[in-house]
C-alpha cells in the first residue's frame, strides 16, 4: 500500500503570516503542491469576545494579524477552495466558543464542509490537578453530544501537558478511558507525544478508531520536555527542534502506517508559523508522497 494515496494536508497555523498576507495565492501554493486537505484555526467570527481580544494582544508579537477565514465571508472561502480543489474537513476552536456558540460554528461548518471542530488544547486553568482533568472530562462529554447534535464530531488536540501521573495517574489516560469514544475523538500530534516520551505508534494501535485526525511534524533531534510540558514556555523552548517531513529524527513512516491501520482518516502537516512555508511544504510533502507503507 502507498501513502502516497492519502489526501494530505495542511494545518494553517504552519502559513498564518503569508494567509494574512494573500489569502487566496497561498491557498493556490497550497493546492499546486499537491495537498488537498485544510485546517483552519481560531478565533473567527463566531469567537468567543474574550477570545478574540485576547488573539489580538498576541498576534502583533507572532508577526501577523489575520486567523479564522482571514476576513473572507463564509461562501466566499468555500468557493476560493473549491476553485483549487482543496477540501476542510476540520478546525480549531476555542472550548469557550464550543460550549457558548456552537449554532454558530455549524452554520460556518455547513457552509464550508468542516466534519470535525476541535481544540489546540486544554486551557491551563482547566487542568491544575487530577480533579481539574476529571471535570474537563465532564465538559468534552457535554461539548462531544452539542456537537453531534449539529451533525459535527468533536475532537482533542493533544500537547505536551497529561502524561505526568498525577496521584498515580495519567491524566491522558483518564481522558481516553472517562470520554465517550462516539461523542470526543483525538487529533495526535506526533511532536508534542514525542517532546512527552509517548510512544505514537502504542497509542494508535491501542485505541483503533478514537484519532481520525493526526499532525505530522518532525523533529530535528529526541528532545522531552524538562517539566511536564504544562506551559507555553516549555513548548516554546522546543519550536527550534521542529524541522520538515522526513529530515528530523521520528520514525514518520512507521508512525503513519499504524495510523492507517487504527483509522486514521485525515493527516496535517504541521510547522507551527514557519517563516519558510513554502520549502517547508513541498519538502515535506515530496518526502510524505513518496512513501511506501
Amino acid at each position: 500500500m502507498k501513502i502516497a494515496n492519502t489526501d494530505f494536508g495542511v494545518a494553517l497555523f504552519t502559513l498564518p503570516k503569508a494567509l494574512s498576507e494573500d489569502f487566496e495565492g497561498t491557498i493556490r501554493i497550497i493546492s499546486e503542491m499537491g495537498y488537498k486537505e485544510l485546517e483552519f484555526f481560531g478565533p473567527y467570527d463566531f469567537s468567543d469576545e474574550g477570545v478574540k481580544k485576547s488573539w489580538n494582544q498576541l498576534t502583533p508579537l507572532l508577526g501577523f494579524s489575520g486567523s479564522g477565514y482571514f476576513g473572507h465571508p463564509y461562501k466566499e472561502t468555500r468557493e476560493i477552495l473549491d476553485r483549487y480543489g482543496l477540501k476542510a474537513p476540520a478546525i480549531h476552536v476555542d472550548l469557550q466558543t464550543l460550549e457558548k456558540n456552537m449554532g454558530q460554528v455549524a452554520e460556518a461548518a455547513n457552509v464550508l464542509g468542516h466534519k470535525y471542530v476541535g481544540i489546540a488544547m486544554i486551557p491551563e486553568e482547566m487542568r491544575p490537578d487530577l480533579e481539574g482533568y476529571k471535570k474537563t472530562i465532564d465538559t468534552f462529554n457535554r461539548v462531544g453530544a452539542s456537537a453531534k447534535k449539529y451533525g459535527l464530531t468533536f475532537f482533542y488536540h493533544n500537547h505536551g501537558y497529561g502524561h505526568k501521573e498525577m496521584e498515580g495517574v495519567v491524566p491522558f489516560d483518564l481522558i481516553l478511558k472517562n470520554t465517550d469514544p462516539e461523542l470526543v475523538k483525538m487529533e495526535l500530534d506526533v511532536f508534542w507525544f514525542a517532546a512527552a516520551g509517548v510512544d505514537s505508534k502504542k497509542i494508535l494501535k491501542e485505541n483503533p478508531g478514537r484519532f481520525p485526525l493526526l499532525h505530522i511534524k518532525d523533529m530535528s533531534e529526541a528532545k522531552t520536555f524538562t517539566g511536564d510540558g504544562g506551559n507555553p514556555s516549555e513548548w516554546m523552548s522546543l519550536f527550534p527542534y521542529l524541522t520538515d517531513a522526513g529530515d528530523g529524527v521520528l520514525d514518520l513512516p512507521g508512525i503513519l502506517k499504524q495510523a492507517k491501520k487504527s483509522g486514521v482518516k485525515h493527516f496535517f502537516l504541521e510547522k507551527d508559523n514557519t517563516p519558510e512555508f513554502e520549502s517547508a511544504l513541498m519538502r515535506s510533502f515530496n518526502f510524505l508522497s513518496k512513501l511506501k507503507l
